[in-house]
């Protein structure tokens, strides 16, 4: 499973980077395979611990701010590992050939 995930504190201000912090610190602590964009931040595991990673990911910023969004979506397709590289590959294979 791929789930991508995006978690924002409410009331805090503009300046949100150093919350955004605390839950991608969680996701590169969590040892799972991770990415983070300017948008999201993408983490590859088994389901349970996909979705661990993120409930703890967003209790890290709920812990400093009054409310939280967060946008998730998930690839769920047993069986399929290294997805985060190996789609990113095709993509980038077709567009060099």
């Amino acid at each position: 499973m791929i789930a991508a995930f995006s978690v924002t504190p409410l009331g805090v201000g503009e300046d949100v980077g150093e919350y955004v912090a605390d839950a991608v610190r969680v996701v590169r602590e969590s040892g799972l395979p991770n990415r983070t964009d300017a948008m999201f931040t993408s983490v590859e595991g088994e389901w349970d611990e996909v979705l661990d990673v993120v409930r703890r990911a967003v209790a890290a910023v709920e812990a400093r701010a009054p409310r939280v969004s967060l946008v998730l979506k998930a690839d769920i397709r047993p069986g399929v590992t290294d997805g985060l590289t190996s789609k990113v590959e095709t993509v980038e294979r077709r567009l060099s050939g």
